[in-house]
């Protein structure tokens, strides 16, 4: 022999057949007073026919966790497990881990840590539900996260309750119904900003010079944030912070010359309208640099709103109810929580259907180990 070679094929065991477990509680009467004593069933075990907590995290990892369908999520179960389920208890099961969740008290464990968390980040989206407009409110930081449903009011914004008790930042973008929050240092999304400066400049490159000199200065102020960020320094240097705002005013000054009160244009209303914004609200754009705690973008809310429109397209663009997109809210919650802090959304949902939901100890796993 002058070697060896060797090829490996990774596969499955075959499908095992569903188990089905019996339970029998003696039913004994007293002689005497002829009454009857029924014995003790094991917890959980609460019907005399129901499915066990394997086939019930694996169905909800489905509908719940992944956004199949509850037809094609019963037809996936069906054929990769073998073991059938009926649409009735599949559609249930996002209901009954809302309530769980609410139950174990996940929801108020993670509104106590948000509201004690020096930087926030919230946003929300629109939902069609019970053939209406609805939203969906989200706080979070990287971490952590907790939505919840309602119009795009500020009272339904404080009911998450979470908003109304931050002492620290909020990051958010320039929709008006954060302005009531006085309680609270407000931080603008850059990427938005970007993203308005961009159209301005696209609708006329030689006119609109300002927009570009504006982005310029915000991305460099970006990258001198991270830069500082990078090598563990808790602030800009003064020198740093001067150039900063030196781009920031020159392009403020360049946006008074390309866009003149004369110029009666519609692009050049928008464009005074862009620039008296930055002019206004100068603090709350680069507080990324005064405060290197906060991040450029609202991104990490972003991500955390925009499961809602894929569950929305794979349910034929809306919820029957708004109960149900209440429930989708609470246990979106639940699941985008645990898997930032790596736990899968299929061990996630084994704990809340076994034990109860798993609770956050910290805001970060950081102040966790420490």
């Amino acid at each position: 022999m002058v070697g060896v070679r060797r090829r490996q094929v990774h596969d499955l065991a075959p499908q095992p057949a569903p188990t089905v477990t019996e339970y029998a509680a003696e039913v004994k009467c007293c002689p005497g007073c002829r009454k009857t004593a029924v014995g003790g069933f094991p917890a959980g075990v609460n019907a005399p026919t129901q499915y066990g907590p394997e086939i019930t995290t694996r169905v909800a990892d489905v509908v719940v966790g992944h956004h199949v369908p509850v037809h094609r999520s019963r037809v996936l179960v069906a054929e990769l497990l073998g073991m059938s389920v009926s649409t009735g208890f599949a559609a249930s099961l996002r209901g009954r881990a809302a309530e769980a969740v609410v139950a174990g008290g996940f929801v108020a464990a993670v509104r106590a840590l948000l509201a004690g968390a020096p930087v926030v980040h919230a946003d929300e989206t629109f939902a069609r539900a019970a053939g209406t407009t609805a939203y969906v409110h989200v706080a979070c930081t990287e971490y952590v996260t907790l939505l919840h449903t309602g119009n795009r009011s500020a009272e339904a914004i404080d009911a998450g309750g979470v908003l109304t008790e931050l002492r620290g930042v909020l990051v958010r973008d320039g929709y008006a119904g954060y302005t009531h929050l006085t309680n609270v240092l407000h931080a603008w999304c850059g990427a938005h900003l970007l993203r308005d400066l961009r159209g301005i400049h696209e609708a006329d490159p030689d006119g609109q010079l300002w927009a570009k000199a504006m982005a310029d200065a915000l991305l460099e102020a970006h990258r001198i944030a991270c830069a500082a960020r990078g090598a563990a320094r808790e602030a800009l240097t003064a020198d740093e912070l001067r150039t900063v705002n030196r781009l920031y005013t020159g392009a403020l000054a360049r946006a008074r010359t390309d866009n003149p009160a004369r110029d009666t244009s519609v692009l050049a209303g928008h464009a005074r309208t862009l620039a008296a914004r930055f002019d206004q609200h100068r603090d709350m754009i680069l507080r990324f640099t005064t405060d290197l705690a906060v991040g450029f973008t609202n991104n990490v809310a972003e991500r955390n709103v925009r499961p809602v429109k894929v569950q929305q397209r794979s349910s034929g663009g809306c919820w029957r109810t708004l109960q149900g997109l209440a429930d989708f809210a609470v246990v979106q919650s639940y699941l985008s929580t645990a898997t930032r802090w790596g736990i899968t959304r299929f061990d996630a949902l084994h704990r809340l259907f076994t034990t109860g939901p798993w609770i956050p100890p910290a805001l970060t796993p950081h102040a966790a180990a420490g």
